[in-house]
């Protein structure tokens, strides 16, 4: 029997899923707030800490990202994409055409997902983690990282910076200094750098995100 907790906790993992597939379902990719053109700072984050052009790298949460393609073009052979929303993975499977059957894709909530142990050498999450405002989603998402990465791999995490906005699509979030987002991760992953951006969005906004990479000790 599943008790009230359990239902509640199905709940929040449906709307989710509803939220997001509504969003790519009804709104043009290249007008949401945080469509990119180019994934410049994640590409050269990435490019620096990943000489190995197999190394298995998983975007979180980049299911209409165009950082995939960007990791494609700069010759990474072992990539995966999760999004929760099938609607995201399409448009990026579409866009991509014959090289989409490159890209391992995967429909799942993160937090709800299994991951092999060790299976990825590179973790990278723009503007997932700050939408998990309860403690216990951020300490199940660490876990699934903790999980997932294997020692010596890197975590390359992306939130609003603690000047961002407050909500996102209508969402509340979570903003982050990178001692704070890096506290919520723990001592086995050791802070390696953090950089600001200033983002502009489609509608000429700019929101300032924080990126924190770390390494899994």
């Amino acid at each position: 029997m599943v008790n009230g907790a359990g239902e509640v906790e199905l709940r929040v993992v449906i709307d989710s899923r509803t939220h997001w597939e509504t969003i790519y379902r009804t709104k043009d990719v290249h007008e949401v707030s945080w469509f990119q053109s180019e994934a410049r700072r994640s590409l050269d984050l990435i490019t620096r800490i990943s000489a190995d052009r197999a190394a298995p790298i998983i975007d979180v949460g980049g299911g209409a990202s165009i950082l995939v393609d960007n990791l494609l073009a700069a010759g990474y052979q072992n990539l995966s994409v999760l999004d929760v929303s099938e609607a995201a993975l399409k448009i990026s499977r579409e866009r991509l055409g014959p090289d989409a059957a490159k890209v391992n894709w995967i429909r799942a909530d993160i937090l709800q997902c299994t991951f092999d142990e060790g299976a990825h050498a590179v973790w990278h999450d723009r503007a997932v983690f700050h939408f998990l405002t309860s403690a216990a989603d951020r300490q199940a998402y660490v876990d699934q990282v903790r999980r997932a990465v294997k020692p010596g791999g890197y975590v390359l995490v992306a939130t609003f910076a603690e000047d961002g906005p407050e909500y996102c699509s209508n969402l509340p979030v979570v903003r982050y200094s990178a001692d704070g987002l890096h506290s919520e991760f723990g001592n086995d992953f050791r802070l390696v750098k953090s950089e600001h951006e200033d983002h502009r969005t489609p509608g000429g906004a700019d929101q300032s995100f924080l990126y924190c990479l770390c390494r899994r000790e």
